[in-house]
């Protein structure tokens, strides 16, 4: 058994050097192996590794990036790597371990030294009054649970989170659990990341997700990628990246830091890769001040429609709708504002035009760079306004292409995880089920927050993932989760959400991805749903890391039976037995998965409809893809601030921290730093290596100083301490800071207009020496 780290690291005196200029290579190579290799040992890397994302494998529980048809023997990246090889990992957390650690003082150790535990491996109770969880058997486990949903005055009073990570079989059970117990109280991961995308996408073209598929990048012409930082995030992408420029494509990368993946990929399944200079990525960089990205994309719709024969004028006829009003308001946008807003220069927003209007095909890609401000989803109505203009949707090679954070996140939307369902789908449950549905919206992320801190939601139930290290206002979302009479995880592994509990906590360990799944009806697999839409199988091979492991459905299903009592018709012992029992429920409720049982089982599994990109059908409400007319905002910040932005080091994802080493950007040994524009800091005397308290400021009503007319209200402040200041060549006026370090920082009600989704992106700060 390999042994974790015994000592909580030291994290505030980070080591620093230049960034580097291109990202993978053999240096990718050796970090994934190594990692593997102190998880799992020599033979057991060899025989996972080389199972992750193959048709008759296992999806990687990183991110949701589609896999092409014809696989590599290697088909993944090294944060993919450390993902399988923490999951996989021999260490091991048992119930000594948590007699040995009080709660206390696991809430003082850092989430990255707790992740190193390993595995858990049996339901854990803290009961009330006490200090440590202790051992219980699951039928007691469901009994506690029980006890507490049962007590509660109404079903609202109960929240159901889901983690991206949650297969769609356990999503779909799960949902139709909460609602045959009576809330929509549904809120995921999506609220925190691609919620703006979705309301942006579903207004404008009828369909929440992207439009294109893994050809389409390979056939565009242009390829835009905007807030996005593929290198860390979705490194399998810049495989798909180098592709696309070997058959001619051009890449305009719009990002307020440079970053390594996107100036150079080093392909480590090439040889030119391993020992070659790789590929230049990047044909244009503008490096755009934070928030400033509806401006651009105004300015250049506005040149675009200035140009003759620019606007694909039979396109915008036969299947838009609100073109003159939106042309009227675009023709409005001025250099001088559009010049303030970006930060850039005029030279190179019309080298841009330049190469949109030399492009026949092109696609838009985002992530969190564009979701997460209080503007977004006006942002992200104005990127499909650019591509409407000239026809890129429903073409092949062309399309809006929101990439998707963690495995499956897309998928549990699909089956229904939404505190904000659609009649049609609550419909399809009560036919299917018998059950009556609530109707009533529930809470997302944001708002469960604010109802456990004001005494209104009782009982918080989390299917993976870690909820107190994702969610904004860190001091806020802490009390708020103490103050309920029950919180419980479905996890794999220890993170800070298990030392931050209500009266009573349950710790409930699960199988992993990795994982052989034998049930009664034999062994079983799941599926899960890219981000572009694919829908295949997945199935673990390895010996469960404990036999005291439920699976996700499982788990779902002995809950849903224990509380719901003789009263619920649904065959919850038949769907714990045989997952393809609910494939077939799922094939007739959600539009799409007809024949699903079949159709999964093709190797590669099948690829869902989407009205846009098939049929150039546009299920909106007037039928046609609608252009919108938004005035242009950005964050205006006081002089002697800059604007903050969260993002994750290269040793994380998401809330996982892997090892304190950011090595694209030069950052090692720690993660208590900020970076700054070296003039910037200069004017606010911030030396290079110094050390400084950043305070968030916030007017209570928005960004402070949010558009050209700014805002006003009561200023509150939030500080955390102690980080280390780099000079880095971010956008001038900005700042980058690692999360969930600094999501302290971002106040619970700073939300994107509409989707409700942490402004984690846009946060006005002030840097002062500590």
């Amino acid at each position: 058994m390999r042994k974790p780290p015994v000592g909580d690291p030291v994290q505030d005196a980070p080591d620093v050097s230049a960034p580097l200029e291109s990202a993978a290579g053999t240096a990718a190579v050796t970090r994934s192996l190594r990692s593997a290799q102190q998880q799992m040992g020599v033979r057991r890397t060899a025989l996972t590794l080389l199972r992750v994302n193959q048709k008759d494998g296992f999806d990687c529980p990183g991110c949701a990036w589609p896999e092409p048809d014809k696989r590599h023997t290697a088909e993944f990246c090294e944060n993919g790597a450390k993902a399988v090889a923490e999951e996989a990992t021999l260490r091991r957390v048992t119930p000594g371990f948590f007699a040995a650690h009080p709660v206390p003082d696991l809430a003082k150790r850092s989430g990255y030294w707790l992740g190193q535990q390993g595995r858990l491996t049996q339901p854990m109770y803290l009961a009330e009054g006490a200090d440590r969880y202790e051992p219980v058997p699951w039928e007691r486990a469901f009994d506690i649970v029980a006890e507490e949903l049962q007590a509660l005055r109404s079903p609202g009073e109960a929240v159901f989170y889901t983690s991206g990570r949650t297969s769609n079989e356990a999503a779909f059970l799960y949902q139709l659990f909460a609602r045959e117990f009576g809330t929509n109280n549904l809120p995921d991961c999506s609220n925190m990341c691609h919620e703006s995308s979705g309301e942006a996408l579903t207004e404008t073209l009828g369909v929440g997700k992207g439009s294109v598929l893994l050809d389409d990048l390979y056939q565009a012409d242009l390829i835009i990628v905007a807030g996005q930082n593929p290198g860390t995030n979705h490194p399998r992408m810049l495989s798909a990246l180098e592709k696309a420029k070997a058959g001619g494509a051009k890449i305009i990368t719009v990002n307020p830091l440079p970053e390594a993946g996107m100036t150079r990929f080093k392909n480590p399944q090439t040889a030119r890769g391993l020992a070659g200079s790789g590929t230049a990525l990047t044909d244009l960089f503008l490096q755009i001040r934070l928030g400033g990205d509806q401006a651009l994309f105004r300015m250049l719709n506005r040149l675009i429609i200035e140009r003759d024969g620019a606007v694909d004028a039979d396109f915008v006829r036969e299947h838009t709708h609100g073109y003159e009003e939106f042309a009227d308001k675009a023709r409005t946008a001025d250099w001088d504002t559009t010049l303030r807003a970006t930060g850039l220069e005029r030279d190179g927003i019309e080298r841009a035009l330049q190469m949109v209007l030399a492009s026949r095909r092109t696609v838009v890609c985002w992530a969190m760079g564009l979701t997460q401000h209080k503007h977004s989803v006006a942002t992200i109505r104005e990127v499909v306004n650019f591509l409407l203009l000239r026809g890129n949707v429903g073409r092949p090679g062309a399309g809006v292409c929101p990439v998707r954070g963690h495995s499956n996140v897309q998928g549990d939307r699909t089956m229904g995880i939404y505190e904000r369902p659609a009649a049609a789908f609550l419909d399809a449950l009560e036919r299917e089920f018998g059950i009556t549905a609530p109707r009533e919206h529930g809470l997302d992320v944001v708002r469960s927050i604010r109802a456990m801190r004001d005494g209104e939601v009782k009982v918080f139930f989390a299917m993976g993932g870690n909820f107190v290290a994702a969610s904004p206002d860190t001091d806020v979302t802490e009390d708020a989760m103490r103050r309920a009479r029950l919180t419980v995880h479905v996890s794999t592994k220890l993170n800070r959400s298990h030392c931050v509990t209500g009266a009573r906590a349950l710790i409930l360990p699960t199988l992993g991805r990795t994982e052989r799944d034998l049930q009664g009806g034999g062994e079983q697999f799941v599926t899960v749903e890219d981000s572009m839409g694919m829908v295949h199988a997945s199935r673990g091979r390895l010996e469960p890391a404990s036999p005291h492991l439920l699976s996700e459905p499982a788990i779902v299903a002995r809950l849903a039976r224990r509380v719901l009592g003789v009263d619920s018709r649904t065959p919850w012992e038949d769907f714990e037995k045989d997952y393809a029992l609910v494939r077939d429920r799922i094939a007739r409720v959600v539009p799409g998965f007809e024949d699903f049982n079949e159709r999964v089982a093709q190797p590669g599994g099948f690829t869902l409809p989407h009205a846009p990109r098939d049929e150039r059908r546009f299920p909106t409400a007037t039928g046609k893809a609608n252009f919108t007319a938004a005035d242009v905002h950005w964050p205006r910040v006081p002089e002697g601030r800059l604007l903050l932005q969260t993002l994750r080091s290269h040793d994380q994802y998401n809330t996982t921290v892997y090892g304190l080493d950011d090595r694209y950007r030069g950052i090692r040994n720690g993660r208590r730093v900020v970076l700054v524009n070296p003039e910037d800091a200069r004017e606010l005397g911030l030396a290079d290596g110094s050390y400084a308290d950043l305070t968030s400021e916030w007017s209570g009503t928005g960004d402070a100083g949010d558009g050209p007319e700014g805002t006003a209200g009561a200023l509150t402040e939030r500080t955390a301490r102690g980080f280390r200041v780099v000079h880095y060549p971010v956008a001038r006026g900005c700042a980058a800071a690692y999360y969930p370090e600094t999501n302290v920082l971002v106040p619970l009600d700073a939300t994107a207009d509409r989707s409700n989704t942490p402004a984690s992106k846009s946060v006005v700060i002030r840097v002062t020496s500590a």
